[in-house]
């Protein structure tokens, strides 16, 4: 029997109307969630749910990013998903084309965003707080899955582009979590041709800020350094606030050090420090 979202190649609707005749639509994250300009949705087909990401309406004048450009973003993360086979990665079904761009057609997964924005990053009951509060072992195990995937990546040829807490989505009750939204990802090494890129300032390295600066498996360190001083500290690189071991510590100061030619050379050398560093607390 053939499935609408799975078996389907091509269709000629607008992806809203095609997913609201194929099943039930229970979530939808538009530009009341974000700014980019994408519309995703959470279906349920039968049994089965899945996460549908689209470019959205290619008549939308509000989104930073023009059309035909979130349109190449998508088959983008196609290339990016294709290469890599990782677990934290969800499994993407299907791609189907259309008139207003690529649907693809992943696994749904459980869980929440650890991203909160600015006017309740602190908020004691955000994910990312009450993530941070979790017992030292599993922030260290969520870490290993982040560090362990961005090696297999970086060894397929890309460097994270616009990685940060937005990308992560962690179930709390099967301490699970899942890297999503590789979109920008690039492939290494190129040059900044933007000046300030795109990305959280809160895990960008300083050559992310100009133009002309080589982007590379440093580059790629410094973001890693960065997803630890958020995950398993304040977001400093304070020792006071740092949740792991002085060895541990070391690694990300090195690892964020202003000076690409101080960090490691790449996110392998990175995790094969913190690996041998331990998993002890302080």
């Amino acid at each position: 029997m053939s499935h609408p979202l799975l078996d389907t190649e091509v269709m000629e609707q607008a992806p809203g109307v095609y997913l609201n005749e194929t099943g039930d639509v229970f979530a939808l994250f538009d530009a009341q969630v974000q700014d980019s300009g994408n519309i995703s949705y959470g279906i349920q087909v039968g049994q089965q749910r899945f996460f549908v990401k689209t470019a959205g309406d290619p008549h939308d004048p509000r989104p930073f990013l023009p059309h035909e450009e979130r349109v190449a973003l998508l088959h983008n993360a196609v290339r990016v998903r294709r290469s890599c086979s990782h677990n934290a990665l969800p499994r993407l079904h299907n791609v189907i084309e259309s008139a207003h761009g690529p649907l693809l057609v992943y696994a749904w997964v459980e869980g929440e965003l650890l991203h909160a924005g600015s006017a309740t990053r602190q908020d004691p009951q955000s994910a990312m707080q009450r993530f941070r509060r979790l017992p030292h072992p599993e922030i260290m195990r969520a870490l290993d899955v982040i560090f362990d995937l961005h090696c297999e990546l970086a060894q397929a040829g890309w460097i994270a582009v616009d990685f940060y807490d937005g990308c992560l989505i962690y179930d709390f009750a099967c301490h699970e979590l899942h890297v999503v939204d590789l979109d920008m990802y690039r492939e290494s090494p190129f040059v900044n041709e933007m000046g300030r890129m795109f990305g959280s300032s809160r895990y960008m390295a300083p050559e992310e800020f100009e133009r002309g600066a080589l982007i590379d498996a440093r580059t790629n360190v410094f973001t890693m350094g960065r997803t630890a001083a958020n995950l398993l500290s304040d977001g400093t690189l304070d020792r006071s606030a740092f949740r792991g071991s002085d060895a541990h510590h070391d690694i990300v100061l090195k690892a964020c050090s202003d000076e690409p030619r101080m960090r490691y050379a790449s996110v392998g050398d990175f995790y094969a420090a913190w690996v041998e560093a331990g998993n002890g607390e302080p």
